[in-house]
């Protein structure tokens, strides 16, 4: 927990991604766990306690809008051996997923599935508890996909058994998918995340294939919005992806090969997009290493390059892109690394940042309290040595991180 006693922390360099400024020689004035002030350093208060990083570029913490934190590094071999690993297990590697992931600068994640379900609501509970460290985190607590979807366990003999808390979402029509989003929702999820389409990973499924009608999408929807909340959708074909953005998604996961229309219709809609490029590159390059199949292989090549196309057309059309990783594919803690594959695909470094900052924050509904370093939000923050607007890959070495006003690396 932050000391009650009064907090300063000096920047030498503040982003200010509201403004879209750089700010100079700035202060941080801490109430607790909240900024309560955001002064000149020559008009910070005497004798608080300091953290002085006058030498120093300080962001708002990163946010993650496409994470796993509950598993083991992807194997590349499909998802069969889940039925051998308890949710203890699971649980488990979430302790040590979670500190990498907050050491590596990024505060908060929407945490976007697990197949063993809930278990991504006690990490969150731990974390909030204060028993372990890590990111805030908005949980979708399990995955709504159809029987044999991208979310559902696949590839093994129809005499195997699979639990029942690997397929709490496994749906088959819109009333289903309403009494599994209650179910979900009822154990404490945050958000729903549904399978629109086949999936890279999931063995026996075609990432360009719709797996649930627009109707079922329509059904989670609505029972997010009679919770205040949102849906996201894995979605990586064109046809899914329009189903899901017409049933009213809020945001389009991956967005591999998603085409001109599809586009046209995110940015009518307000639908944000979350594409997760540097892990595509990670699976190429060490997926025969690891022993990724060769389906797997064969999938990640098909959605690469044309994952990095529609992003780029994205950003030019207007769509209001957030940042998300799909961390799990690659060891935790390395999220920055995508905001490189932004600034490639046509943000600008401010843009990049923006999109992992005040725009996340925006598709979270959690402006009011992260992704800005304004007064009323949390005291989350990061800071580097060099200039990340020259350079966005500065980020990817981040040397100081607070969270809620406590340092937790620097």
């Amino acid at each position: 927990m932050p000391s009650a006693e009064p907090l300063v922390v000096i920047a030498g360099r503040l982003v200010d991604v509201a403004a879209g400024d750089v700010l100079r020689d700035r202060a941080l004035v801490l109430d607790g766990d909240r900024i309560e002030d955001v002064v000149s350093s020559s008009e910070a208060p005497s004798g608080a306690r300091t953290v002085d990083l006058s030498g120093q570029t300080v962001l708002p913490g990163l946010i993650d809008c496409h994470a796993h934190l509950i598993g083991q590094l992807d194997d590349g071999q499909g998802y069969a051996s889940l039925v051998n690993r308890s949710s203890a297990q699971e649980a488990l590697t979430g302790v040590t997923n979670a500190l990498a992931t907050l050491l590596g600068g990024v505060t908060t994640v929407r945490d976007v599935g697990t197949f063993h379900a809930f278990v991504d609501l006690a990490l969150r509970e731990a974390i909030e508890d204060g028993r372990i460290p890590g990111p805030r985190m908005m949980c979708a607590g399990a995955y709504v996909t159809c029987p044999g979807g991208g979310g559902d366990i696949t590839g093994l003999p129809p005499d195997v058994p699979v639990p029942a808390e690997l397929r709490v979402g496994v749906s088959t029509g819109a009333d289903q998918v309403r009494a599994n989003v209650r179910r979900i929702f009822d154990a404490g999820a945050d958000f729903i995340k549904v399978l629109a389409t086949g999936a890279v990973l999931t063995s026996g499924t075609d990432p360009g294939e719709p797996e649930l009608t627009e109707e079922e999408i329509r059904a989670a929807v609505e029972e997010a919005e009679a919770r205040g909340t949102h849906v996201a959708a894995h979605a990586h074909g064109a046809e899914g992806a329009k189903r899901a953005i017409r049933a009213g998604v809020r945001s389009i996961e991956h967005g591999c090969l998603i085409d001109d229309e599809t586009i046209e219709l995110m940015v009518e809609r307000g639908t944000y997009l979350v594409a997760d490029m540097f892990d595509g590159d990670w699976m190429l390059q060490e997926g025969p290493r690891l022993g990724y199949s060769d389906e797997v292989l064969r999938k990640t090549e098909m959605t690469n390059d044309t994952q990095r196309e529609n992003f780029a057309k994205a950003v030019k059309a207007g769509v209001k892109i957030a940042f998300g990783t799909d961390s799990g594919i690659y060891p935790h803690g390395m999220n920055a690394k995508n905001l490189a594959f932004h600034v490639r695909f046509g943000q600008t470094p401010m843009e990049a940042i923006q999109s992992a900052t005040l725009v996340s924050a925006e598709l979270l509904g959690w402006e009011d309290r992260v992704g800005s370093l304004q007064p009323g939000r949390f005291a989350d923050l990061i800071a580097v040595e060099r200039d990340p607007l020259d350079d966005v890959t500065v980020l990817e070495d981040i040397s100081f991180v607070m969270k809620g006003g406590e340092v937790v690396k620097g």
